[in-house]
């Protein structure tokens, strides 16, 4: 049996990783808050849609959700306290099912009408009845709000959601940094980046002098099956 490259000189390793976490804690430094800045700012924008769409939270109503469904993940960080998908199925005693397909912006096309009313009606029974009226003053005192209170009031909003997502912000972007890192490294040694090769087709017969990223890569005999490999040279 071989043995992989340096699989068996681990004093070859500490280096290497040294250097790799130094590079790493210097781009999250840099760019990791960048990151979550900017989907913040998209994140404050839907928000905003949400409340205007329920007229500032006073008509969290099932005609709109079955219209709009995908403003339910905002419904759900405006509760107090903010409603964890899970949650909100429990209290509701909502099906589940609909509610993960209305977070991708959809309503059940065969569910019956009668048992989609009243699953809205109870998933809006309870957003409405859980409302932060501490984060949205104006419907404690049942008055209009102002362009400012909104705007606070969104970005509050936005900051719950994305504090549920940023661990997949930072390795999203995270991800992008180290494919061009070695995108890099491997054109300044004159290797060319190319299409993925075929997964039917066998990997010696990838063009030598290349690299491609994500591929799927068919392993295994005689059952055979495709791994993701994030880069083949």
């Amino acid at each position: 049996m071989k043995m992989p490259i340096n699989a068996d000189k681990p004093h070859l390793w500490k280096n290497d990783i040294h250097a790799s976490v130094d590079l790493f804690n210097t781009w999250f430094m840099a760019f990791a808050p960048k990151a979550y800045r900017d989907t913040r700012i998209e994140t404050t924008k839907g928000v905003a849609q949400g409340l205007r769409l329920t007229k500032d939270l006073t008509a969290v109503t099932p005609e709109v959700l079955t219209k709009y469904p995908t403003i339910l993940p905002t419904l759900r960080m405006c509760t107090c306290p903010p409603l964890a998908r899970d949650r909100l199925v429990g209290l509701a005693d909502a099906n589940k099912s609909l509610i993960l397909v209305m977070e991708r912006g959809k309503i059940p096309p065969r569910m019956p009408p009668d048992l989609l009313e009243s699953n809205l009606n109870r998933i809006t029974g309870i957003i409405t009845k859980m409302l932060d009226t501490d984060i949205f003053p104006w419907l404690a005192d049942r008055s209009l709000p102002t362009d400012e209170q909104r705007y606070r009031s969104s970005t509050i909003i936005a900051d719950r959601l994305c504090g549920a997502v940023s661990d997949p912000i930072v390795r999203n972007a995270q991800e992008k940094r180290q494919l061009a890192l070695i995108a890099e490294f491997l054109t300044s040694r004159g290797y060319k980046q190319t299409p993925p090769h075929p997964s039917s087709a066998p990997l010696t017969e990838m063009t030598a002098g290349t690299f491609s990223f994500r591929m799927n890569v068919l392993v295994g005999d005689p059952k055979k099956v495709k791994i993701p490999i994030d880069v083949v040279i």
